[in-house]
């Protein structure tokens, strides 16, 4: 699939007539959880005499799951532990933050995700974080009604960018590729989406940038910019 910036020359679509099912990206597409997750790496590997950049999380960790970012700073750095165990710090860091308070949600998240549900969609998360984060986003932000799957990182033994997770919430739903669009932010997420033959509209963040998202259907700005010109006229 080739990608295309929408702009008032061009019209390329993800959703279709086909188009049933909207299946979501959690971290980076709902909620701003980016900047949370880097300052909570930066702390732990601080222990390890670690100083994590900004330029190295975004190229490297970004969009990948925990158990993967634990392996590459492990090897990176050289640092003297066991990568499983790198990781169950950072899962008990992400779970002592969400003991508090869900991460905030991107700009215009609520208003795409009712809107979404208005228009008749079934709506999924598909996320290769934390269950508890998801439930702790619908829960605070009373978003549970609008949403009729959640497939996150403990569901699949292989994560994104595996598609894994995009067939187990089509499974669950009994939907079939034709009939989903995914929605993400990273190269990642993306890859996960079309290795599952969806549809996948990109959005990415000031983190994913860079990313190489040529492959993707759109590519959209916001989530505002996405919604008004593929959910207003529907």
């Amino acid at each position: 699939m080739a990608l295309h910036s929408v702009s008032s020359s061009t019209r390329q679509l993800a959703v279709s007539d086909n188009t049933t099912t909207l299946l979501f990206d959690h971290d980076g597409t709902l909620i701003d959880s980016e900047t949370v997750h880097f300052d909570l790496w930066k702390d732990i590997l601080l222990k390890y005499d670690v100083e994590l950049s900004k330029d190295f999380y975004c190229e490297v960790m970004a969009g990948i799951p925990v158990k993967q970012n634990a392996v590459d700073l492990v090897e990176h750095f050289n640092i003297d532990i066991e990568p499983q165990l790198l990781a169950q710090q950072k899962h008990k860091s992400v779970s002592d933050y969400l003991d508090k308070q869900a991460f905030p949600l991107m700009p215009f998240a609520r208003e795409t995700i009712t809107q979404c549900a208005e228009k008749g969609f079934t709506i999924g998360i598909v996320t290769g974080g934390s269950k508890k984060a998801v439930e702790k986003t619908l829960s605070q932000y009373e978003l549970s009604d609008y949403i009729s799957c959640v497939v996150a990182v403990e569901d699949v033994e292989n994560s994104k960018p595996a598609p894994d997770c995009y067939a187990l919430a089509m499974d669950k739903l009994g939907k079939s590729p034709s009939e989903c669009v995914a929605i993400e932010d990273t190269q990642t997420g993306m890859t996960a989406a079309l290795e599952a033959k969806l549809a996948c509209i990109v959005i990415p963040t000031d983190l994913s940038q860079h990313h190489d998202l040529s492959r993707a259907t759109v590519r959209y700005d916001s989530l505002k910019a996405w919604s008004d010109s593929e959910l207003k006229t529907r």
